[in-house]
């Protein structure tokens, strides 16, 4: 199975081609080692998921990476996850329900 979306606020440029791509050569070079420790961990089962955080410029991303797993609980491959919390971080007091 494969996955992508597209987006005007995507915060790591990608496009289509990288459909099928190890994702270790999705990052710069100085992380790669980084990556195949967390896909060992992954195939490994060891771990599931793992999170970072970044400061980029204003931007303070959150990334999260999910071992996926068919139904035997084999892993097939790695969903990435981002997003800006700055945001969320901003927040102050509360929001209820239509209000």
């Amino acid at each position: 199975m494969r996955y992508f979306s597209n987006s005007n606020d995507r915060i790591f440029a990608r496009t289509k081609a990288v459909i099928g791509r190890k994702v270790k050569y999705c990052h710069p070079p100085a992380s790669v080692h980084v990556v195949e420790e967390l896909l060992r961990d992954f195939k490994s089962g060891e771990k599931s998921h793992e999170d970072f955080w970044i400061m980029m410029g204003d931007k303070y991303v959150y990334i999260r990476y999910f071992a996926v797993r068919d139904e035997n609980g084999d892993y097939s491959g790695t969903l990435e996850v981002t997003q800006d919390i700055a945001p969320i971080k901003a927040l102050e007091g509360e929001k209820r329900l239509m209000s």
